[in-house]
Order: C-alpha cells, then sequence, then structure tokens
C-alpha cells in the first residue's frame, strides 16, 4: 500500500514539474509527462558497478533511462527492470542506456550491485553512492525513498518508482510512471525520441 501511495505521489509531482517548467506537454504521453522546458539535475557523484565515478559529466553524451531501486526490493524493482531489459532490445531511441540507482548503499555494495545489474543484461549500469550524493540527485529529481524497519529486525526501503528520462545534455526530459508495459513505454519513448534531437 505504502508504494502505491509513493507512486500517486510521484505521480502528482511530475505534474506539478510540468505546470512550473510552462505549458502542458508538446507530445501527449500515455504513461508520462514529457517536459516543455528541460531541467537540469544538481551536481551529484556516484560510483557505477565497475567502480568507475558516474556524476553530471557521465551523464552527457547519449540518453539514459533513470530508475531508483535497491536489490533486497521484493517486486517493483525486478518487474521494472524485467521491462527495461526487454525494452533495450527495442531500441526506441538511438543510444538509449538505462542506469539502475540503488536506494540502498549500505546493502548494496559493489560486487552485490555488479551481480544484480548483470542478471538483467549486459546494458544495464548499476550506481551507487553515500547518502549525501545520493540524496542530492533524488531531490534534484523529486524522487523520495523511506527506510521501513521489518519485523525481523531488518528493514526495506520504500521509495519512488518513477522512470527520469534525460537527454544527451544531461537534462531531465521526462518522467514516466507506474503501471509500465513494454509496448507503451516503447511507444511513448519513440514520440519522445524526436524532441531530443533538439
Amino acid at each position: 500500500m505504502f508504494l502505491v501511495v509513493i507512486a500517486l505521489a510521484a505521480a502528482a509531482g511530475g505534474a506539478m514539474l510540468a505546470r512550473h517548467l510552462g505549458q502542458g506537454p508538446a507530445v501527449a504521453l500515455q504513461g508520462g509527462t514529457l517536459f516543455p522546458e528541460r531541467r537540469a539535475i544538481a551536481d551529484f557523484q556516484l560510483m557505477d558497478h565497475e567502480g568507475h565515478a558516474f556524476g553530471n559529466a557521465e551523464l552527457k553524451g547519449r540518453p539514459s533511462l533513470l530508475f531508483f531501486g535497491f536489490t533486497h526490493c521484493p517486486d517493483v524493482c525486478p518487474t521494472t527492470l524485467a521491462i527495461l531489459a526487454g525494452l533495450e532490445k527495442r531500441a526506441p531511441i538511438a543510444g538509449l542506456r538505462t542506469l539502475f540507482v540503488t536506494v540502498d548503499p549500505q546493502r548494496d555494495d559493489p560486487l552485490t550491485l555488479k551481480r544484480y545489474v548483470g542478471a538483467f543484461g549486459p546494458g544495464l549500469i548499476g550506481l551507487r553512492g553515500e547518502d549525501v550524493q545520493l540524496d542530492r540527485l533524488m531531490k534534484s529529481l523529486s524522487a523520495v525513498r523511506f527506510v521501513q524497519k521489518t519485523p525481523d529486525g531488518g528493514y526495506s526501503v520504500d521509495h519512488s518508482s518513477t522512470l527520469y528520462l534525460i537527454d544527451a545534455t544531461g537534462r531531465l526530459a521526462a518522467v514516466f510512471t507506474p503501471p509500465f508495459a513494454v509496448d507503451a513505454l516503447e511507444s511513448d519513448l519513440r514520440r519522445v525520441a524526436r524532441t531530443l534531437e533538439h
């Protein structure tokens, strides 16, 4: 239930952000919002699953589809990553890459993250970082995470399940909210593709 609340909040946040940035989107999407003006992303510094630095500079050069999650996620994350792996094979936007940013860096060490993203295909890039860097990126994208203690003494992390489309200049171009389906996402991304050329 809590994840549903987060999903609804993310959808509302995307709509408010679109209104804040100006007029309505020029391209109608089935499951997302294309911003009339692209949004800069705050400076951040993470590491990819191979141990290389990944920040704003690495966002430039090709478009990216970014998703927040964690390796202990029981359902939303693996389901979404499986959809994104299927989408990658269809290449709706030339050069599009998928970025998976863990919201649980304490448990998702580099090796765990590498094994996890590798299970979904070679094109997925896993990213992790210290809380201050992660929170800076999440705040910039209007994303949230909440740590929830579990009865066994452990914890889980509730988080935004939005997909963020970042253009080749490193700016936020569109957001997509669940539920996700490969066909609908592919259709929306193909509509967006021509706007990324400008």
